[in-house]
């Protein structure tokens, strides 16, 4: 069985309460992550095709790494979830929550091409990164959906014009915070420093999703706004209107 992905193999027998039980040691290659061992470790078992009486599994940084792994999903979920009731509060409305959250997919699919156009894997340090880009692209959508708004409400515009004078006023806002993100997570993805292997997967996931959400937001934004606004609109006509009459 090769184990090209460790540089060393250690292994100890003990038997505690019956079953016996055989303890595997390794230790990572030089340039081989922690995933990609368990990957390996875990192809190399389906292979050998293990008899049902024996179970294997994994303990020590493995096991925590793969525990790590699962709740991260949970944690991202949660996120989303307190972002759109803070801004349905915010706003007073359902529906422009999802308007300032209709930018992150595009984020998330931005960063994990990035990840797999300079082959690096989905990390607990580049998950990291994919929950710093949830902030930085919402704050781009606020940007503009909250002066739309405020044009809709105060100022009577149409939402056409309201969204219309958001880019064009929000527009250079934007690409500051934006650039200034990239420019500031670029020595990250370059690698630069010491321990930068480490930290490279946050830096690369930020720049592509940022880059990838920069270039469609503006496009994707407006156009969700105004649907939402359609929709809105045809659901208030729809209600039934209540005239009240002073009393005789």
């Amino acid at each position: 069985m090769p184990f090209s992905i460790c540089s060393k193999l250690l292994t100890s027998r003990s038997r505690c309460f019956d079953p016996a039980a055989v303890t595997i040691f390794f230790n990572l290659a030089p340039g081989v992550s922690l995933g990609d061992a368990i990957l390996k470790i875990q192809e190399a078992e389906q292979k050998v095709g293990l008899p049902a009486t024996v179970t294997a599994g994994f303990s020590g940084t493995a096991q925590v790494f793969q525990q790590s792994l699962r709740g991260q999903g949970w944690l991202l979920l949660a996120a989303l979830v307190v972002i759109y009731i803070v801004l349905g509060i915010l706003y007073e409305s359902f529906i422009h929550p999802i308007t300032i959250l209709s930018g992150l997919p595009a984020a998330g699919v931005g960063a994990l091409l990035t990840l797999m156009l300079f082959n690096m894997n989905l990390s607990v340090i580049a998950i990291i990164g994919i929950i710093m880009l949830v902030g930085i692209v919402k704050k781009n959508a606020i940007m503009m959906i909250d002066f739309a708004i405020d044009a809709q409400r105060n100022h009577g515009e149409r939402p056409e014009r309201a969204i219309f004078q958001a880019c064009l006023l929000r527009f250079r806002p934007i690409m500051m915070t934006t650039m200034a993100a990239i420019m500031g997570t670029l020595p990250i993805a370059l690698g630069l420093g010491a321990g930068a292997e480490l930290r490279q997967p946050l830096g690369i996931a930020v720049v592509g999703g940022l880059l990838t959400s920069q270039l469609l937001t503006l496009y994707i934004t407006p156009v969700i706004y105004l649907s939402l606004e359609n929709l809105r609109t045809r659901a208030a006509a729809k209600e039934p209107s209540v005239s009240l009459q002073p009393a005789e």
